[in-house]
């Protein structure tokens, strides 16, 4: 991913909460003639090695997880909210007009070697987890152990496990920090008016960051 330095992210904690937020990722890798890729729900498990391995799971009959080309390491995209940008907004339109619109967005990208998983007690934590990540909180919630026993060893037959070990990491919030502070106000304003959660959400932390002074 191109990163330009004032876009760069690189507090893993911060990354962390980023991705749990989110909640999903786009899990893509090369069958050795095309990119395949598929959405899926993922927890980032921190604990082994320098940056752990994202984990999640994918359904049997997609072909994916038997045609991922062996020794081709494999990419998780984190999409959080993103919004187009006017140059209308800017304070620098009016004083020299040399400027262009542009899009705000925040990603985070894992790269690293891809292992799929059959076994069953494997499936039933990770899929413990993401359930617990969930349901944890809810009033009259659901557990794994709510469905009959036959009926949940049927269903783990039908996924299989992913565990992504994550040997890079690129964070990137683009966030108009290449903007002068008035450009940066004018943007905050302006997208608090636009329709959709995305405009909205950067807005949020476009005013993060200015309150924090990032």
């Amino acid at each position: 991913m191109y990163v330009p330095a004032h876009f760069a992210a690189d507090d893993l904690d911060q990354i962390a909460a980023f991705v749990e937020r989110a909640g999903s990722a786009d899990l893509v890798t090369f069958d050795g003639t095309q990119p395949v890729s598929t959405l899926l729900p993922v927890i980032w498990d921190r604990s082994p090695g320098e940056y752990g391995r994202l984990l999640g799971h994918i359904a049997l009959t997609n072909p994916q997880w038997n045609t991922a080309a062996a020794g081709v390491p494999a990419l998780a995209i984190v999409h959080g909210p993103q919004a187009y940008i006017s140059p209308s907004w800017y304070q620098s339109t009016a004083d020299h007009g040399r400027t262009v619109p542009t899009w705000n967005y925040t990603t985070v990208h894992y790269t690293g070697p891809v292992t799929f998983h059959r076994d069953a007690d494997w499936l039933r934590d990770v899929v413990t987890r993401l359930t617990e990540r969930y349901e944890a909180g809810r009033a009259g919630r659901w557990w794994v152990d709510d469905a009959p026993p036959q009926f949940i060893d049927g269903q783990l037959r039908a996924i299989v496990g992913i565990e992504l070990t994550v040997q890079r990491i690129e964070a990137k919030d683009k966030l108009s920090q290449n903007r002068p502070p008035q450009d940066r106000a004018g943007v905050i304003a302006a997208l608090r008016s636009e329709p959709g959660d995305g405009a909205r959400a950067i807005a949020d932390l476009m005013s993060a960051r200015e309150a924090t002074g990032g």
